[in-house]
Formats: C-alpha cells, sequence, structure tokens
C-alpha cells in the first residue's frame, strides 16, 4: 500500500483543512494510506519521509526551517513524490528558495482579486496527466507565477484580463499545471485551488490534481523497480 503525508496550515484563506480533507479522500480512493499533518515539524524526521510515496503540500506562507526543507529535498530527491495546489505549495515558504527550486514556482501576483473568470488551456499530448481532458473555464484567482524553465508545462491561462500595470507587456500564456523532476522524485502543481469549492466545481481540476498526485507518487516504484540511487546528484557545495 503507498503512503502520503498531507502537511496542511498556513494562511487560513486558502481553506487547507478542506483542501486536505479532499485529497485525503482522492488518495485512499485509490488505495493510499494517508496521514495529515498540522505541523511543519512532520518534515524533521527524515527517515519516516524516505518511507513515503507522496508528500501533499497544503501550507500557504509560514516559514519553513531549513531543516525541514533539506529533508524534504532529501526525500524527494531519493523519489518520494511531491504535489500540491495554489498557494499550499507555491507560495508555501517565501523565505526559502530551495523550497522554490524544489517546486518549480512562486506566486506573485493575482490581478483582479477572486472571482475572475478564466480559461485554462490544456497542452494537447504534454502528459498521460492531462490526456483526453478540454479546455475548461474557472472562476477563482487568476495565478501569476515566476516560473523555473525547466518545467514541462501541462495547461496555460492568458494573461493579461484585468488591468493592472503587467498591461503594458505583451500577452503572455502563464502555466497553470506543470511537472518537474527533482532528483529522482517526481514534483507536480496546479495553480487552481484557491478555495475548496474550484474542484468542487470543476471536475477537470480535480481529476488534474489527482492524476498529478498520482503521477508523482509513482517515481518511488520507479526507484525501487531500477535501483536507482541519488549519488549523481549530491553534491556538498553551497547551493542556497
Amino acid at each position: 500500500m503507498k503512503r502520503a503525508l498531507i502537511v496542511q496550515g498556513g494562511w487560513d484563506g486558502h481553506q487547507p483543512e478542506l483542501v486536505s480533507v479532499r485529497f485525503k479522500k482522492i488518495l485512499e480512493n485509490e488505495g493510499f494510506e494517508v496521514t495529515i499533518s498540522d505541523t511543519l515539524q512532520s518534515f524533521e524526521d527524515l527517515d519516516i519521509l524516505m518511507k513515503l510515496d507522496l508528500i501533499v503540500s497544503c501550507w500557504t506562507m509560514g516559514e519553513i526551517s531549513q531543516e525541514q526543507c533539506t529533508n524534504v529535498a532529501k526525500a524527494v530527491g531519493a523519489g518520494v513524490g511531491l504535489a500540491g495546489c495554489h498557494g499550499g505549495m507555491c507560495d508555501s515558504f517565501r523565505n526559502s528558495t530551495e523550497w522554490q527550486f524544489m517546486t518549480g514556482g512562486q506566486w506573485i501576483s493575482h490581478p483582479g482579486g477572486d472571482g475572475v473568470e478564466y480559461t485554462v488551456n490544456i497542452c494537447k499530448s504534454s502528459s498521460d496527466i492531462v490526456e483526453g481532458l478540454d479546455d475548461f473555464k474557472v472562476k477563482s484567482e487568476h495565478y501569476y507565477l515566476h516560473i523555473d524553465p525547466a518545467i514541462e508545462v501541462l495547461a496555460t491561462t492568458r494573461f493579461p484580463l484585468i488591468s493592472y500595470y503587467h498591461l503594458s507587456n505583451k500577452p503572455v500564456d502563464m502555466p497553470v499545471a506543470w511537472t518537474k523532476h527533482w532528483g529522482n522524485g517526481r514534483v507536480f502543481y496546479t495553480s487552481l485551488g484557491h478555495h475548496d469549492n474550484v474542484f468542487e466545481n470543476s471536475p477537470s481540476a480535480e481529476e488534474m490534481m489527482k492524476r498529478g498526485m498520482l503521477w508523482a507518487a509513482e517515481g518511488k516504484t520507479v526507484v525501487k523497480e531500477q535501483g536507482l540511487t541519488t549519488e549523481k546528484f549530491e553534491n556538498n557545495a553551497k547551493m542556497y
């Protein structure tokens, strides 16, 4: 049985408890044993993290210690999957560049605030995660992020829709969902999920999140089957 840890907390405006319960139910329906934790101290035991198949981050803002972040980075690098949505993963710890490096992006703005209606454009043939999904609309925060050029983009949205200073630049297709690799581990992120009802009102958003979590969790299986190690990734030089 695969094991997942959901760590929820931080700013309450993103309804971390509701989102965590939803993700727990999704994963349990797929046969996972799921633990929900409301403390970042869950990241302090590297041995426990290494036994997981998936870590799901539902923690907006706050501060993570270097030890906690390093442990997650090592666990993911060894094959443990990492997945999250909205500010729960890519606006988690603004003080941690290592977290941002690992996750692939950082929230910068959401022009217009909540209630902006926009289209999520699926990048066809980019991944099994979005196979068979069509473009869909959501009404929520329209997330503008600074992103890692190494990510594989699965879905985008067009900016600008709301007048603000960025309007003077050319239109851009901002990533909404992506994957990336961190060592032997797999990372999935979607910017959807300001409130839990985004997943309730958009079956495609929930399906994409489910597939992303399952994809990330499969990394551990690949590591075991292929006997992969982290030796080629390890470096004692200063990285942050």
